[in-house]
């Protein structure tokens, strides 16, 4: 995790799941992370593999120049045959899978030739009991380009993707990230994603 946002969107994640897995949905307190808002996002997960945006900040919202509530967050994703939501629904069943958070180095690009480099993260809520509910994520550009917000994007391109299994020491915002360990072997096979060991620094 490089971006000041995502490592503080996963502290705050990480410290109100305590010994859980994950925490519940009506634990998320937006004024906790008001200072994040602007880049974070909810999903529903569903059965259909669309899984719709419930809630979208406005940095995220002007990222793809259009209000993104009810959206297909899988129809973002830009697969080699197309955009055909493969690639999104795979990463939101991953996470949902697997019970952890992951970090991704996303593509955004545009009609007019445009691309903008994006970490991603995706964290798992329970919602009503269930496991395969609620995803917490947010868009952090590595560096905000002159014509974001007049350009939109309209695709996500997965460049990595790796989930964070263990507990992980998120910096405070202002420090250095920890590098996370570089996968040794092969990954195991989700869909057509690799999944990489993460976990704890050394």
């Amino acid at each position: 995790m490089k971006h000041p946002a995502t490592q503080a969107l996963y502290a705050y994640w990480d410290s109100i799941r305590g010994d859980r897995l994950a925490p519940e949905r009506s634990e998320i307190d937006p004024t906790a992370i008001r200072h994040l808002l602007a880049d974070t996002f909810m999903l529903e997960v569903d059965t259909h593999g669309r899984h719709p945006f419930r809630l979208a900040g406005t940095r995220v919202c002007a990222l793809f120049g259009r209000e993104l509530k009810d959206e297909s967050f899988a129809a973002l994703w830009l697969s080699a045959e197309g955009t055909d939501g493969r690639e999104g629904d795979a990463l939101v069943r991953t996470v949902c899978d697997e019970a952890q958070g992951a970090v991704a180095g996303v593509l955004g690009a545009s009609a007019g030739a445009h691309a903008i480099e994006i970490e991603m993260l995706l964290l798992p809520l329970r919602h009503g009991g269930k496991t395969h509910a609620r995803v917490l994520g947010c868009l952090s550009p590595a560096v905000v380009p002159t014509w974001f917000g007049v350009q939109p994007i309209d695709r996500l391109e997965l460049r990595s993707f790796r989930v964070i299994r263990g507990r992980v020491q998120a910096p405070a915002l202002g420090q250095a990230a920890p590098a996370l360990p570089a996968p040794s072997v092969v990954a195991q096979r989700r869909g057509h994603l690799r999944v990489f060991d993460g976990g704890r620094p050394a």
